[in-house]
């Protein structure tokens, strides 16, 4: 189910795209009050722009535009949204995002043919470990993909490997939708209760949430520790709600895979300039078909890169590297420039720290402060190893605070929270 735009020459791609932007441009003209006005405020004239580079010469739209003025980027009488999503809210206050029924269709192709890319079939069962509900638009988009392919689907929902265990045996099935450190506990509730995992259905994993990989593609610490104990294909997708579109991984695990005909990519610098492939910048994505609340050059905050080399699955569409942090997120600390992706990594290092909270705050001279909150079950023997262990692979040792284990699944779980708090910042 690879579409046939997928495979065709880079100048065709590029074709289709300037021929749908024109389109899109039209149709914010007509219906979206924020780009009425933006395009007013800044005289821009919407029949100027013909070409992707073309694109530089509107500003930005930012997470900040979508806070304050949610309701002005709604295109559609109210009576035709047949769904509302909001967003987590990990960069501040969660938006509001409506659909069509026309956008629910489009959000319905872009999983399947996804889904396609990593290797999913009419004849597999895809299990779902996280929720459908909670306003959760990724939740949705994976069952609605998962019917426009013809595979079946079994709603487990988060968390509970005793359900997830049995639904694999009851229904068979062959691939999990999951968080890569819940395969993890699944796997341990396997060994503690005598399931013999290694010889179930499963063959693979498309996994949500958490990178595997590292920038060289090579699967990170968290992606081996899986693939140590339990030998099934792990898949990597990246997606938002504001995107409604997904990068995932084809069999050759070199990228997620750009869809072409739903999204225009950019990759800037600081100054909103374009980045050479293979240099990290702010992936910036115009939404193309959506109804209801289409996006135009919108900022995601994910650093990433791009990249086009060919691919052995026969598409010709760029690829995006894992993320490599949030732009928000970047952590000067001690006169070293981390992202939190970098410190997970040397936390996933240690087997006996199964969660933890990594917290950044204003220190007393106004510089970040780095606070790893751990559970008091980890040893106290390895507290100075987990030290060492960060000095030599990021030259910075964070300050430990130790928690009950109660105290520390209140702050990763909050009521309203759709899944678990890894990072917080508290910096003023």
């Amino acid at each position: 189910m690879i579409p046939s735009i997928e495979t065709v020459s880079r100048e065709e791609i590029t074709k289709l795209q300037e021929q749908k932007l024109q389109e899109h441009l039209q149709y914010l003209q007509a219906n979206s009050p924020y780009y009425q006005r933006l395009f007013k405020t800044h005289n821009i004239d919407i029949t100027t722009i013909k070409t992707i580079d073309d694109l530089q010469q509107i500003p930005i739209t930012t997470k900040e535009d979508l806070q304050h003025y949610n309701d002005d980027f709604l295109c559609v009488p109210k009576n035709e949204i047949v769904d509302y999503v909001t967003t987590s809210g990990t960069l501040g206050k969660p938006v509001t995002f409506a659909l069509t029924d026309a956008d629910l269709d489009r959000l319905a192709y872009n999983e399947a043919i996804s889904f396609a890319g990593a290797g999913v079939t009419q004849d597999d069962v895809v299990q779902l470990t996280t929720t459908l509900d909670r306003r959760f638009m990724a939740g949705l988009a994976y069952f609605l993909g998962t019917k426009k392919l013809g595979a079946a689907m079994v709603r487990v929902g988060s968390g509970i490997p005793e359900l997830q265990w049995d639904s694999i045996k009851r229904f068979d099935t062959t691939y999990l939708i999951a968080v890569p450190s819940f395969l993890l506990k699944m796997i341990a509730y396997a060994e503690a209760n005598d399931i013999d995992y290694k010889n179930s259905s499963v063959k693979a994993a498309i996994c949500i949430g958490e990178p595997l990989r590292d920038q060289d593609f090579n699967l990170n610490t968290l992606g081996q520790r899986i693939k140590d104990k339990w030998d099934i294909e792990l898949y990597s997708t990246y997606a938002s709600t504001e995107m409604s579109t997904a990068f995932t991984e084809c069999k050759a695990h070199r990228g997620g895979h750009h869809h072409p005909e739903l999204i225009i990519t950019e990759v800037i610098d600081d100054d909103g300039q374009p980045v050479k492939d293979g240099e990290a910048g702010e992936l910036t994505i115009t939404t193309l078909d959506v109804k209801a609340m289409p996006l135009l050059r919108y900022t995601t905050g994910d650093i990433v890169k791009v990249h086009r080399e060919a691919c052995i699955c026969e598409r010709t569409t760029m690829r995006l590297s894992p993320v490599l942090g949030r732009k928000k997120h970047m952590i000067k600390y001690k006169g070293t420039t981390l992202y939190p992706q970098s410190v997970i990594e040397v936390l996933s290092s240690f087997e006996a720290l199964n969660e933890y909270i990594i917290e950044v705050t204003t220190g007393d001279l106004g510089t970040d402060k780095l606070i790893i909150h751990i559970p008091d079950t980890f040893p106290l023997a390895l507290h100075k190893k987990l030290k060492e262990h960060f000095r030599a692979n990021l030259r910075v040792v964070p300050d430990l605070e130790i928690l009950t284990i109660k105290e520390l699944r209140k702050k990763k779980f909050p009521e309203m929270s759709r899944k678990p708090i890894t990072f917080i910042d508290s910096r003023e």
